[in-house]
């Protein structure tokens, strides 16, 4: 009988060790990577919009910058006289991604002193349930002028909006159900300090990723 609780205990031990073991197989990696703009074919993910489309006169190129290996967006001819906005947005992944592991969208960018909108789009059912269009989370993005820089965004700062206004209520994303991304740029608005106003504008991007942190968590 001391044999067999022996033998019984010594498996149990094994078992609880295996058990450890793929618990910690399973957790998913601190950081993932959600695009990197290392190729022309990286163009086909997404697609570019602006106040045009509405009878403003913005508007914007995209184009694979061949010395950084980074997406450069820039404007052709933004005469808007205020309001003017441009934007890049990706197109719908394949079904979606499940980020419920991570809190915070980490972007690498070199820009112009400007301030950008990182927006995250999730499956609708918070503003308009039934409807086709997604929900929509944004947070202002300060991109400093010439230096390559590393933005990193707690998820929890996305504010829910709808058509480019906040929604004054308490929300939650749906982080297990994110659609698309996009970054655009507007004429006013933003951080204070970054430059605002009409004109020119340039923001290369290198990649995007969602990393945990546990700082937010």
């Amino acid at each position: 009988m001391s044999r067999f609780r022996s033998l019984w205990k010594a498996s149990l031990n094994a078992t609880k060790k295996a058990l450890t073991w793929n618990l910690e197989d399973l957790m998913p990696p601190s950081e993932r990577l959600i695009f990197s703009f290392n190729s022309k074919e990286e163009l086909k993910k997404w697609h570019l919009y602006s106040d045009s489309e509405y009878g403003g006169l913005s508007s914007a190129s995209l184009e694979i910058s061949e010395v950084d290996n980074g997406l450069k967006a820039e404007d052709s001819k933004w005469n808007i006289s205020r309001g003017g906005f441009c934007g890049m947005r990706s197109k719908k992944f394949d079904g979606f991604i499940d980020l419920d592991s991570y809190d915070t969208i980490a972007l690498k960018l070199r820009g112009d002193g400007r301030s950008y909108i990182s927006t995250i789009y999730t499956e609708n059912w918070v503003n308009s349930p039934g409807q086709l269009e997604d929900n929509s989370w944004q947070a202002f993005v300060h991109v400093p002028k010439d230096n390559w820089y590393i933005a990193k965004i707690p998820l929890a700062r996305y504010l829910p909006t709808w058509r480019g206004n906040v929604i004054n209520a308490e929300m939650e994303m749906n982080q297990a159900r994110i659609l698309g991304m996009s970054l655009s740029v507007n004429a006013e608005g933003g951080v204070p300090g970054a430059r605002t106003g009409t004109g020119d504008f340039r923001v290369e991007l290198d990649w995007i990723k969602a990393i945990r942190t546990g700082e937010y968590t």
